[in-house]
C-alpha cells in the first residue's frame, strides 16, 4: 500500500474516532439541568425531589413544592439516633445563618409529636420539623439509614445525597451544590 493511501486511511480513522467521541460525550451541567425537568420524581441525584405534604411539630402543613425558588436541605432524622443528635446543632446553625435563603427541613421519622417537640425544645432547635408519622415520605425517599440528607436546588432537583452525620465542613461543602 502506498504512503498516500496509509495517510488517507489514518485520517479517516481519526475522523471516525473523533465523531464517535463527540456523539458519546457526557452532557454538560447546563444540559443536565434542562433534561431534569423531563425526569420523573425520584430520590436520586439529577431527578426532581418527590413532593410531599406533612404536618410539622406546630401543626402547620409543610409541602416541598411550596419551597420552590429556594434551595432545600431535607434531613431525615430521629430522636433515638446518636449521629442525628450530633448533626442537629450544625443544621440549627445553618438555619440561623441562611434564614430566608436556604430552607432547612428536618423530617422526623415515625415519632410522636410531643416527643419531637420536647426534644427540639431541649436542643433549642427552631428549623421546620415535619413529622413522618407513618414513614411514607421516608419510604418515598428510600431512606435506609439515619441520618440521611438530600440537597435540593431552587428548581426542586436533587443535587447531592449525604448518608450519615453532617459536620460543619461536610454541610458547607454539600451546600455548595445548591447554594452559591
Amino acid at each position: 500500500m502506498s504512503r498516500i493511501r496509509w495517510n488517507i486511511l489514518l485520517a479517516l480513522v481519526a475522523l471516525v474516532g473523533a465523531a464517535w467521541i463527540w456523539v458519546n460525550r457526557l452532557p454538560d451541567a447546563g444540559a443536565a439541568a434542562v433534561s431534569a425537568a423531563g425526569l420523573p420524581p425520584a430520590p436520586a441525584i439529577g431527578h426532581p425531589a418527590p413532593d410531599f405534604t406533612l404536618v410539622d411539630v406546630a401543626g402547620e402543613p409543610v409541602t416541598l413544592t411550596a419551597l420552590r425558588g429556594q434551595p432545600v436541605v431535607l434531613n431525615f432524622w430521629a430522636t433515638w439516633c446518636p449521629p442525628c443528635r450530633a448533626e442537629l446543632p450544625e443544621l440549627q446553625a445553618a438555619s440561623e445563618r441562611l434564614r430566608g435563603q436556604v430552607a432547612i427541613i428536618g423530617v422526623n421519622q415515625v415519632e410522636a409529636a410531643e416527643r419531637v417537640r420536647s426534644f427540639a425544645a431541649d436542643l433549642a432547635l427552631t428549623f421546620t420539623m415535619p413529622l413522618d408519622e407513618r414513614g411514607q415520605v421516608s419510604r418515598a425517599y428510600n431512606v435506609r439509614s439515619l441520618p440521611t440528607t438530600f440537597f435540593i436546588d431552587r428548581n426542586g432537583v436533587i443535587r447531592r445525597i449525604q448518608s450519615g452525620a453532617l459536620t460543619e465542613a461536610t454541610l458547607a461543602q454539600a451546600l455548595e451544590s445548591v447554594y452559591p
